[in-house]
């Protein structure tokens, strides 16, 4: 048979070739060559098109890149030049500046140069008719916080580029503001410019490619002798060289049952001789087994059957040859899957171990227990791995501790699984100790895994228990894998991995496995461990920093709750605190976050309102104060953060403003310290006296009030920004006034605030849950809420301070006005020695009478009216001498010399506390003293026999 193939170019006998006929027969589609032409010329375009459009894009950016800091350069030097901060302050800048400006303008060839005002009135302005008038929009805003500031903008002359720096005077304040734009318009037609050659650089590398495109392509068409792509896959189809290369067996029968074709794979396969196929053998004499030899010459289809060759297993495959264009006959192709079998079942196995690394990674470690983790090791490894698996730990790894080397060999059995309760095998729960020489003495001591193929052969093991051993063997247990459970190198414990002899044991492949499922398992109790270890910590300086029990005091009474969020401790906390004049301060706050960062800057908050508290500081007065502390920790973080960067950073001169944070200075990973990044506190202070509370808060949820009718309402107190961010902005204060028997609700954002309900929801759940019954005790109040709005998974701290309010007896009260007059004196004294007989407290009558004639003689004679006494009978007696002078006594030791001076030293003597509390019209000057009468024994008969040793007291 003779095949004639044409190719492309062939012409007609007799015919001329035409000049335009290379290039006719280059660009014809079906052709290998014209189709390889056409989709390079359609990549050549795509290629162009789309350096074009990056070249524009770039240059366009460039430049709008050189605009920007054309704008930024003209406008720090004209911001920064001589005599410009003077023109600002001047008497009429406008005059100074308007000519300066204009000359740089036209000098830098920028569009505009505007100076103007920090509120926004314009000094200069290109068009002089602007002058005077307010820039347009508020894109100067952020300059005014010392920083210079670019933006694009709608400006007077049409969209620019914009750079805004503001001019600094001496004492850090904005003298004035430089503004500097360039029109974007500008630096579009300067895109525009630089198209022609962008152009003609593409055009000409469209050219060259395009050239070189046709010179490859005519190569090609040469080199495939201008065939047609049909003809050259049917020349392949028949060519004996890429049947010799298949590695399959190829064979072609024909009709007759003979023997057409054989490549090298198929003669390797069949073990046929050499001149079979040139001797065209039928197939009943290739010595096939008859099996094969019958399905090659029956003629039909058939796939992928397995037939016996030899020692060879292959996989048959028959397809007729008629039907696709060949003579009668059959194509037969043979596989060898004898190896392929034993490999199959291999990567059966080795698919279903990474299957279960795969979904150990997934199931072990779900949660930061160390006993659970275990048992998911177990729950793991049974029964896809082992038949039986234990799990045993160090005792110091259950606490938290890190187990030191050579810590022994007692273990405790923290998970079994495939075993039932009454198996011989150790249950959960007991101590174990492997005896040197057994397995798992070996594998916790050398820090590597021991393999025993066969139990019953092996007589190390039994050593532990050698009855229970015996039990264990009984039960069919062969084979056992002891594998150390060790990370970051330090061995935690031991996982056992058994299997019985109707499972065929372990092999030494099992080996590397094991090792790889405990390493896994490991990794996961070690983090359990660590976490276990931090949150021990973090508890115990929780709990050390919290309130251990609340001070006694007479104005309320507390009940209080704190329950940690489930992800650990935090920074919620509450205190009460006694105040002078028998008040209470009620302090509730919370820091954001959980561990033990957020307790220990819990602990340095709560001492900072003790120690604010102490100096009787007004609720305003002393959330401003610890608004400024922690402002100066975040600064002092963000600076020795900063400080690992290095030093001299300008950033640094910012962060010693109080006030000003960001999130880049919260967190500074490189200095590895962390600022406060949020907290909030509500301070009050509740005067039993009058009834009335007054009420701060910064950030912080506001306070809820159930009257003594059970109504709820929520008070209106102003809120000032969280602790941190105040800044300048003052804290007000909400005046309260409390009947008695009220109850006032203190609490942290975590008990009305969670992932499933917005703050408004828990508001109304809180009104609900208080407003339920009004003869609540305020620790029945505390455990009524908790069960009505605690989630089942908090996700944030929640603290609760329920106080429900006293007033003090007005028979306990008693006060008296003062006039300036020493005679008055003995008036006053005579008054409160009566009022102390009255209230039963004769015992300190001779203390009080000396305390009191030296405060209210040191008011008349250095203070001014109005002038009062006051007396309150509480836990303590309370003495009370107010004044509208804010000078303070002090303390001192007088010489032998000095007239004067000992006055209040007797005052310190006999009282046991003493202090000054200031007021909106002056001091208080306030003792304590036992109702017991507890104190120095009283000495002369009379005051005046004690006075009288000083000259600078008057007679009375």
């Amino acid at each position: 048979m003779t095949e004639k193939f044409r190719r492309e170019g062939d012409a007609p006998k007799g015919s001329s070739p035409s000049p335009r006929q290379p290039l006719r027969s280059l660009l014809k589609a079906h052709s290998v060559a014209g189709q390889v032409f056409v989709l390079q010329l359609a990549l050549v375009v795509l290629l162009v098109v789309a350096g074009m459009l990056a070249l524009v894009f770039q240059a366009r950016g460039a430049l709008a890149q050189e605009a920007r800091q054309r704008s930024v350069v003209g406008a720090e030097i004209f911001a920064h030049a001589p005599g410009i901060l003077a023109a600002m302050k001047s008497a009429d800048p406008s005059a100074v500046l308007q000519p300066q400006a204009e000359a740089a303008r036209k000098g830098s060839g920028v569009d505009y140069i505007v100076v103007f005002r920090p509120d926004g009135i314009r000094w200069t302005h290109p068009d002089p008719r602007l002058i005077g008038k307010r820039v347009v929009g508020g894109s100067y805003r952020p300059a005014l916080r010392g920083r210079a500031f670019t933006s694009t903008i709608p400006s007077a002359l049409g969209p620019a580029v914009n750079t805004v720096v503001p001019v600094v005077d001496r004492n850090r304040s904005i003298a004035g503001l430089v503004s500097v734009g360039i029109r974007v318009q500008s630096t579009d037609e300067r895109v525009v410019e630089q198209l022609p050659l962008l152009l003609g650089f593409a055009v000409a590398a469209l050219l060259l490619v395009t050239v070189g495109a046709v010179l490859i392509n005519r190569r090609l068409r040469r080199q495939t002798h201008g065939l047609y792509p049909a003809e050259m896959r049917r020349m392949y189809d028949h060519h004996d060289a890429v049947l010799h290369a298949v590695r399959e067996g190829v064979l072609i029968v024909g009709s007759d049952g003979r023997l057409l074709l054989a490549n090298d794979e198929a003669r390797r396969l069949l073990d046929l001789p050499d001149s079979a196929v040139a001797d065209r053998l039928p197939v009943s004499d290739l010595g096939l087994e008859p099996r094969l030899g019958a399905l090659l010459t029956a003629g039909g289809e058939v796939t992928d059957e397995v037939h016996l060759a030899g020692d060879r297993l292959l996989a048959v495959n028959v397809r007729p040859t008629a039907p696709y264009g060949g003579p009668s006959g059959c194509a037969v192709t043979l596989r060898d899957t004898t190896e392929l079998r034993a490999v199959s079942g291999a990567a059966e196995v080795a698919q279903e171990r990474l299957k279960l690394i795969y979904d150990a990674g997934l199931g072990i470690g779900t949660t930061l227990d160390v006993s659970q983790t275990s048992q998911e090791l177990a729950d793991v490894a049974v029964p896809r791995f082992a038949d039986v698996v234990t799990v045993e730990l160090l005792e110091p790894v259950l606490r938290g501790d890190e187990p030191e080397s050579g810590s022994g060999t007692g273990l405790r059995r923290m998970a079994v699984r495939g075993v039932t309760e009454d198996s011989p095998v150790y249950q959960v729960g007991e101590v174990l100790r492997f005896p040197p020489g057994t397995p798992m003495a070996s594998s916790l001591e050398s820090g590597y895994p021991v393999f025993v193929d066969d139990m019953s052969t092996s007589d190390e093991w039994r050593g532990q228990d050698p009855a229970a051993t015996r039990q264990i063997l009984d039960v069919g247990i062969r084979s056992v894998i002891a594998v150390p459970l060790q990370a970051r190198g330090v061995v935690l414990g031991l996982a056992n991995f058994w299997r019985s002899a109707a499972s065929g044991g372990f092999t030494q492949e099992d080996l590397s496995f094991a090792e790889e499922l405990a390493a896994r398992a490991a990794v996961s109790i070690d983090n359990a461990r660590r976490y276990t270890r931090e949150h021990t910590l973090a508890v115990t300086l929780q709990r050390s920093l919290l309130p251990q029990a609340l001070p006694a005091q007479s104005a309320l009474e507390v009940a209080h709750r704190y329950l940690p969020a489930q992800a650990g401790v935090g920074g919620d906390w509450f205190d009460v605190i006694p105040l002078p004049g028998a008040r209470v301060a009620l302090v509730v706050g919370d820091v954001v976050g959980h561990g033990l960062h957020a307790a220990a800057t819990m602990g340095r908050l709560r001492t900072a309102v003790h120690n604010f508290s102490a100096l009787d500081l007004p609720p305003d007065e002393l959330v401003n104060h610890l608004d400024e502390l922690v402002s100066h920790i975040d600064t002092d973080e963000a600076r020795a953060a900063g400080g690992a960067a290095g030093e001299g950073d300008p950033a640094d001169d910012e962060a010693a403003w109080p006030g000003v944070s960001s999130e880049a200075d919260a967190v500074r990973p490189e200095g590895g310290r962390t600022g406060i990044t949020g907290a909030t506190c509500l301070y009050a202070i509740y005067d039993p006296v009058g009834g009335r509370a007054t009420v701060a808060r910064a950030g912080h949820p506001g306070p809820a009030l159930i009257g003594p009718d059970g109504t709820v309402t929520f008070p209106e107190v102003p809120v000032s920004p969280p602790l941190g961010l105040g800044g300048s902005v003052p804290v007000e204060t909400a005046e309260l006034t409390l009947a008695e028997g009220s109850r006032l609700v203190l609490y942290t954002n975590g008990l009305v605030e969670d992932r499933d309900r917005d703050i408004d929801t828990g508001l109304e759940l809180l009104r609900t849950a208080l407003a339920s019954d009004t003869e609540r005790t305020p620790e029945q109040t505390c455990t009524a809420v908790l069960d009505a709005m605690l989630p089942e998974h908090p996700s944030d701290d929640i603290a609760l301070l329920v106080a429900r309010t006293r007033l003090l007896d007005p028979a306990r009260v008693a006060e008296w006005e003062v006039p300036s007059d020493p005679a008055a004196v003995a008036r006053i004294r005579s008054a409160c020695l009566g009022k102390l007989e009255s209230w039963g407290l004769e015992a300190i009558a001779f203390t009080t009478e000396l305390i009191l004639s030296e405060l209210i003689t040191n008011a008349i004679r250095y203070g001014a009216q109005p002038i009062r006494v006051r007396l309150l009978h509480d836990r303590a007696l309370i003495c009370e001498v107010s004044d509208g002078t804010s000078a303070s006594p002090h303390l001192r030791r007088a010489a032998t010399t000095d007239e004067g001076g000992r006055g209040l030293f007797l005052v310190a003597q006999f009282a046991q506390r003493w202090g000054t509390r200031y007021a909106p019209g002056g001091k208080v000057i306030w003792t304590e003293q036992a109702l017991d009468g507890g104190g120095p024994e009283p000495g002369p008969e009379s005051v005046d026999d004690i006075l009288d040793q000083w000259d600078d007291v008057p007679t009375m």
